[in-house]
């Protein structure tokens, strides 16, 4: 179930739904259960490889190389630069990164026609609903909670 908010626009005065998360964000506790429960591997291994995934993920991409995990997807980086650009590529230099990001697109597979079928990180059976309750508060990285207690999530 994905949970949305009613939310209106201030440029155009129009209104959307908004996505929002529920609850606390899942702890790599709960997620190295989830994993060992199906499957062969222990909750202190499964555990122990979570840990260490985002270091080895940033030394990789550190490399120049992208990321593909199947069954899930891409990770890379994108650099974030100081001004519009430059008038010539001579000009073009690492001082005009102000930062690096690190972006994910989700797996998908296609049919015969070229169309998604199926996403990663996105099941077959979710519908929105409009959420009535609150959360009490709690947070998510990329997002911010409202005086009302739900996020909302910036991806959205």
């Amino acid at each position: 179930m994905a949970f949305y908010k009613k939310r209106q626009q201030k440029t155009n005065g129009l209104w959307y739904p908004q996505s929002i998360t529920v609850g606390k964000p899942a702890s790599t506790d709960e997620v190295a259960d989830r994993l060992s429960k199906i499957s062969t591997v222990s909750r202190a291994d499964t555990y122990a490889v979570l840990k260490d995934l985002g270091g080895v993920l940033g030394d990789i991409m550190a490399s120049g190389r992208t990321v593909k995990l199947e069954g899930l997807g891409t990770f890379y980086y994108t650099a974030n630069t100081a001004k519009q650009g430059v008038e010539s590529a001579d000009e073009v230099s690492p001082k005009q990164i102000t930062g690096v990001r690190v972006r994910f697109i989700p797996e998908t597979t296609r049919n015969s026609s070229n169309q998604v079928v199926t996403r990663s990180l996105v099941s077959n059976n979710i519908f929105g609903e409009e959420w009535g309750g609150t959360t009490g508060g709690t947070t998510t990285s990329g997002g911010s909670t409202d005086d009302e207690g739900y996020t909302e999530n910036q991806l959205g």
